[in-house]
């Protein structure tokens, strides 16, 4: 039996709830299975990062619980929490989020050192991943000196530095052209594959939808559809 890696369990998120409350996601109830490569679509305004951030524990439900891996993130202390994402999950943004002055071995390797990695360890492990995501050639280069596509990639190197057991990607490949965005795409398939990440995407973007093995589609904050499908 596959087992529940993250479970969002009633989970509402309100603004502004001392007047009218305008509600981001309303009583959503998702769970994804260890492995799962999920897409989370819907129109802009329809909650899915909302969503995406509070299963990150980016974000505190208004109502409701995340759990990850076995571990109710609403019940940790803020340290607590910083620690739970730094070893159990890896983030992807649209906007790369890449420290602009580090190269791009020191921007992979920075979740290690925060982890107190020994240098030499640390130092291996970047290699790799840099060799992973096909840019072992651009280990010192700065952000500025390269491409969208290869800026995301170096995100994701830095997303599985802690060997998380979720990654979680909002529109990750919005600001990438067609050649890049499949690269990226089959990079995180594979590691999926390979690995047994779980990855879930918060995505408006068709080449994304269609490499999901489930797409779950919100409307006004709610899950309005959750299918299974093929891949292509």
């Amino acid at each position: 039996m596959a087992k529940t890696i993250i479970d969002a369990h009633n989970v509402t998120k309100t603004y502004n709830p001392e007047k009218v409350p305008v509600y981001a996601v309303q009583d959503v109830h998702v769970h994804i299975e260890e492995g799962e490569f999920v897409a989370l679509v819907g129109p802009s305004g329809s909650g899915k990062s909302t969503l995406l951030n509070m299963m990150g524990g980016l974000d505190e439900p208004t109502k409701g619980s995340v759990i990850i891996d076995g571990v109710e993130l609403t019940e940790l202390s803020e340290n607590k929490l910083i620690d739970f994402r730094l070893h159990n999950i890896g983030f992807v943004f649209q906007a790369f989020n890449l420290i602009p002055v580090l190269t791009a071995k020191e921007n992979v390797g920075f979740v290690l050192q925060l982890q107190h990695m020994p240098k030499k360890e640390r130092e291996k492990r970047v290699l790799s991943l840099l060799e992973e995501v096909d840019l072992e050639d651009k280990i010192d280069s700065k952000p500025g000196e390269l491409s969208g596509g290869q800026q995301q990639r170096i995100a994701v190197a830095r997303a599985l530095a802690s060997k998380p057991k979720i990654i979680l990607a909002d529109e990750p490949t919005a600001n990438l052209d067609s050649k890049s965005a499949a690269n990226l795409l089959n990079i995180m398939a594979k590691l999926n594959k390979e690995e047994n990440i779980t990855f879930l995407f918060s995505t408006h973007d068709q080449r994304v939808i269609k490499k999901a093995r489930r797409v779950i589609t919100l409307v006004d904050g709610k899950v309005d559809s959750d299918v299974q499908q093929t891949p292509t």
